[in-house]
């Protein structure tokens, strides 16, 4: 089967990375050197065979050449371009979307040149803070998010990691977690059999705003009295993961997308939830489970011992080949639309440098929390979504203690909505019902939203001071 022709660009960076000469890589591959030209100009198909043989030879990651990363690749430069900074540029939606696909390594080379400009800028901020006296905001830092470069480490995985999915097997095989009732019991008993880790559960005082805290020298693990029992559970799977799979986590986190100590420690913690989430969510239990019960997030939490939370994310981490489930999109977001959580193995662009659509219904979840909010969706580029979001409360204990509080948002393309009990009495064969939304103002032609914040990328902005639209930036009727 072919792969897309906007792969030449790609080979021919990774051969040149590789010091090769055409004539090098075409002997290895077996084909000619001409024949190799044409691939690198893209006048020519890659197929599966060749590039089995390209894996073999390149540091090429396969997953990193599927068209949902060519796409990624231009929302973000799309974004990129939507700063003001280049409003007076007369930028050409066709020239952006060719030089994504037939240059991708110079996109790359664009996204970091943008983003130590805004490291630059929030530097510059920060002393200028810092000059005029204003000392908590030059304490801000200037480096980019170990967030984010998480958050494009799991994203290339597709938010699947085999090795962890293994290692949780193995676990639950060896702990005899055969019941969710006994799920706490038993995994105490095998991290006291197996590491000699006493379990204790802790009065809040004592725990000094910790919800865990593991002592290597007495091998004590401490646990808040405020975890309900599902959080228990994950809370004992995530520090089984930190003592059994040590050797995974660091190779994992040893990758060059993660450039900071702290990033590859937040990696090893986001690793560490997801193994957690696989030891106390079994992948052929729970995806046998999630198809019969036709993705029902609230069932499945009660059956699995897990929050909305929980279920959601485990949902999106169904990639593995011959055994996927629905491929989902999931975000996470807070009342004033920072967002904290996002994957896309759907195709849902989301946001990176800008604020994100205020159409979606994980905002109008907020209006009324607890309750699940569906909603049909239509990108500017006519792609459809369904979307389900409901708001999630992390408890904290006592009557002091604050009440956190989140969004949380999953989605897949229309057409797996039939699979879904969400989207049963909603029709999906009109569009009549679709709620028009876009990554962000900056990304979306839609002038005649009355909720845009600002004009659009590709369209100048039109000011007549005696008409008054449905926003500032609508266009007008002459």
């Amino acid at each position: 089967m072919p792969i897309e022709r906007a792969f030449g660009a790609r080979l021919r960076a990774l051969r040149r990375g590789q010091k090769l000469t055409q004539a090098e890589l075409a002997r290895r591959l077996g084909i000619s050197a001409s024949y190799l030209n044409l691939i690198e100009h893209n006048r020519r198909n890659v197929t599966a065979d060749l590039l089995v043989k390209l894996a073999s030879i390149l540091p090429v990651d396969l997953k990193a050449l599927s068209p949902a990363d060519d796409a990624r690749a231009l929302a973000e430069l799309l974004e990129v371009l939507g700063d003001p900074l280049f409003d007076n540029l007369d930028l050409v939606a066709s020239e952006i979307r060719e030089l994504a696909s037939t240059h991708p390594s110079a996109v790359q080379a664009m996204l970091r040149l943008y983003d130590a400009y805004r490291q630059a800028h929030d530097a510059a901020q920060n002393l200028a803070a810092r000059l005029s006296g204003d000392d908590a905001a030059g304490n801000v830092s200037a480096v980019r998010f170990p967030t984010d470069e998480v958050s494009d480490l799991i994203q290339r995985h597709l938010n699947y990691f085999s090795e962890l999915e293994r290692g949780a097997e193995d676990l639950a095989r060896d702990a005899q977690l055969n019941d969710p009732d006994s799920t706490f019991a038993n995994l105490a008993a095998y991290l006291q059999r197996t590491h000699g880790v006493t379990v204790r559960i802790e009065q809040t005082s004592a725990m000094m705003s910790a919800l865990r805290r593991y002592d290597p020298a007495s091998r004590v693990l401490s646990l808040s009295e405020v975890l309900r029992r599902g959080s228990r559970n994950f809370q004992l799977a995530h520090q089984a993961c930190l003592l059994t799979q040590q050797a995974v986590l660091d190779r994992m986190a040893d990758d060059p997308l993660l450039t900071t100590d702290e990033a590859r420690s937040l990696c090893r913690v986001a690793l560490a939830n997801y193994f957690a989430s696989a030891v106390l969510m079994p992948y052929d239990p729970f995806l046998e489970a999630a198809r019969a019960e036709r993705y029902d997030i609230e069932l499945l939490g009660d059956r699995f011992r897990s929050s909305f939370e929980q279920v959601c994310h485990r949902l999106t981490t169904l990639r593995r080949p011959g055994a996927e489930g629905v491929p989902f999109h999931m975000v996470r977001i807070d009342i004033a639309g920072n967002i904290s959580k996002r994957f896309s193995a759907s195709g849902m662009p989301f946001a990176r440098f800008t604020g994100v659509c205020p159409r979606w219904n994980v905002f109008e979840a907020f209006l009324t929390p607890g309750m699940i909010h569906t909603q049909l969706s239509q990108m500017p580029d006519g792609r459809a979504f369904f979307e389900i979001a409901s708001t999630v409360r992390k408890h904290g204990g006592g009557y002091k203690a604050p009440r956190t509080q989140y969004a949380v948002g999953i989605g897949c393309a229309v057409e797996y909505a039939k699979d879904i009990v969400y989207a049963d009495g909603l029709d999906l064969s009109s569009r009549d019902g679709f709620v028009p939304v876009g990554p962000s103002c900056r990304l979306c032609d839609r002038l005649d939203c009355e909720q845009r914040a600002f004009p659009p990328l590709l369209h100048p902005l039109q000011v007549n001071e005696q008409v008054r639209g449905v926003s500032f930036y609508a266009p007008l009727e002459k």
